[in-house]
């Protein structure tokens, strides 16, 4: 699977050891240098991933997560030194799909690139193949979503919760299992990323965030989506 990836990273002997191991698979590679640069080049070339540092000179990596996910669903992995949970949930609550922290090793990395390439791979099924909850609709192979015919723009991580919970409305799912079935086993992850994005998502389909009417919280347990009779 080749892709445009845009590497934003300002220290440039790191940034051509990921050149080399992203070209060896066959993926073609810009290479920016500081935040204002990836900005550029994330406008002018849509890519398919970005790999994004989060200690950037002119426009820090939080910044370019944020303005970018205002403007595309481009995938964003992003690589931190800032090693705390509370760090990491703020990359992700900004919209970035994935995090390393540094150090990291290259095949880590290559591992991660490949899993967000296929969940954000470009599908051409031109048939209606839409899964609808009440007013919700998402269509897994043009990878739109929609509630009560308004558009919702989601992160690729977002967008895959959102489809296993839809798969299956009214059933309860714990973390641990929305976890593993929307990003498989990866120890290194914490089940507060469900919260992120459950949250976000709320902020987009919602009425009213506070009084949810599709993402509804099980005490105790975990999450489900409302079926059609809202329970």
């Amino acid at each position: 699977m080749c892709a445009r990836v845009l590497v934003a990273e300002d220290d440039e002997k790191q940034a051509e050891v990921l050149r080399l191991y992203l070209e060896s698979e066959g993926h073609t590679v810009v290479l920016a240098p500081d935040g204002r640069a990836a900005l550029d080049e994330a406008r002018r070339d849509r890519p398919d991933l970005l790999v994004l540092d989060v200690m950037m000179p002119k426009v820090d990596g939080l910044d370019v997560c944020r303005i970018l996910r205002g403007e595309s669903d481009v995938a964003v992995l992003m690589l931190t030194a800032r090693a705390t949970e509370d760090d990491l949930l703020l990359g992700l609550d900004l919209g970035a799909d994935d995090y390393l922290t540094k150090p990291y090793s290259p095949r880590e990395l290559m591992a991660r690139v490949r899993t967000l390439l296929r969940r954000t791979a470009a599908r051409r099924e031109p048939a209606d193949t839409a899964l609808r909850a009440g007013g919700l609709r998402l269509d897994p192979l043009r990878h739109e979503v929609s509630v009560d015919g308004r558009p919702v723009e989601t992160t690729p991580g977002e967008f895959l919760l959102l489809e296993t919970l839809i798969k299956q409305p009214g059933r309860v799912f714990t973390r641990r299992q929305l976890l593993e079935l929307t990003r498989g086993d990866d120890r290194f992850v914490s089940t507060r990323i469900i919260d992120v994005h459950v949250l976000n998502l709320r902020k987009k389909l919602e009425p009213d965030p506070a009084k949810p009417q599709y993402l509804l919280t099980v005490f105790g347990v975990g999450y489900k989506l409302a079926a059609e009779n809202g329970t």
